[in-house]
């Protein structure tokens, strides 16, 4: 399997805080992956890592085979920070001369295609247009550069549902006609669900859940049936997630290891929103086919 990015071990302290721990996942290539995690869960750490704007404390990351943070590498990059900034005294056109310029494999013709299409003024200066606007160009000038591997940190939290909407799609076309993977941050899980294929859950700056999202959907399970405080082991459940009760009706989100006939329990499918806040409202539950940490690779802060 070819990977994107993959970090072992892998940890970034702030003094005494540590943003994250002993991380270890893999992103294969090809592949869009949702990021998702609550508030000072890392998720920004880890792509300003991936990206390097931040050296490990601890541990290591590879991003397409290489280290973050040579110059080759960059070029094979695209990467939307999570304020979107843009010179916001240029004008549109003067972005896409800028991003020629600074990006020897930059396409133009397709920028300024693709920024038409969408109604975006190239006269107009940048402070001058909508958040979903500046958001559009930011990831024009992102897939302009062909790269490999495009990191987006929370490029929705402004957009209202028509422009994510169309975010969403033009993130679609990009992939399909270049084969980019793609790393997006976001807390819209209704959005995501409908664009991402692969799964990372950070939760407390560690890795919690991990792999691909059709995997990870039909390994788990919203189990409902009595409510028993004694309640026995259930065949083909290898883990309870999260439970709820009544006086006499038990619901459980269950990670699966084999079929479950029992006619006392009725199963459902549980969607991306039901996995992801499952887990996050239960820390110590997780589920991580990701790479083993290698003590040999630590980085000594």
């Amino acid at each position: 399997m070819s990977v994107a990015l993959e970090a072992s071990g892998l940890g970034k302290r702030y003094r005494r805080t540590w943003a994250l721990r002993d991380c270890n996942l893999s992103v294969p290539r090809g592949r869009i992956a949702a990021l998702v995690g609550p508030n000072g869960a890392g998720k920004t750490t880890l792509l300003h890592l991936a990206v390097g704007l931040l050296a490990p404390t601890s541990g290591t990351i590879r991003v397409l085979d290489q280290a973050p943070g040579d110059p080759a590498l960059l070029a094979r990059i695209g990467f939307v920070a999570q304020d979107t900034p843009l010179y916001r005294n240029f004008t549109v056109a003067d972005l896409l001369t800028l991003g020629d310029r600074l990006n020897r494999g930059f396409d133009r013709p397709m920028a300024r295609a693709r920024l038409e299409r969408l109604a975006i003024p190239l006269d107009r200066r940048v402070g001058a247009l909508s958040g979903g606007q500046r958001a559009q160009i930011a990831l024009t000038l992102a897939v302009a550069k062909r790269p490999d591997l495009l990191l987006l940190d929370e490029p929705l939290a402004s957009l209202d549902p028509l422009a994510r909407r169309e975010f969403l799609q033009a993130l679609m076309g990009a992939v399909a006609d270049q084969g980019v993977t793609v790393v997006l941050s976001s807390h819209l899980l209704a959005d995501l669900e409908r664009v991402c294929d692969y799964l990372i859950v950070l939760s407390a700056a560690h890795v919690q859940v991990l792999g691909a999202v059709d995997e990870l959907l039909e390994a788990h399970k919203v189990l409902v049936g009595p409510h028993r405080d004694d309640q026995p082991p259930i065949a083909g459940v290898a883990q309870v997630v999260r439970a709820s009760h009544t006086d006499r009706q038990a619901t459980l989100l269950v990670r699966t290891d084999g079929p479950n006939h029992d006619p006392a329990w009725k199963a459902l499918d549980v969607t991306l929103e039901d996995l992801v806040l499952a887990y996050l409202a239960e820390p110590a539950a997780g589920t991580l086919p990701g790479p083993a940490h290698d003590d040999s690779l630590e980085v000594q802060a």
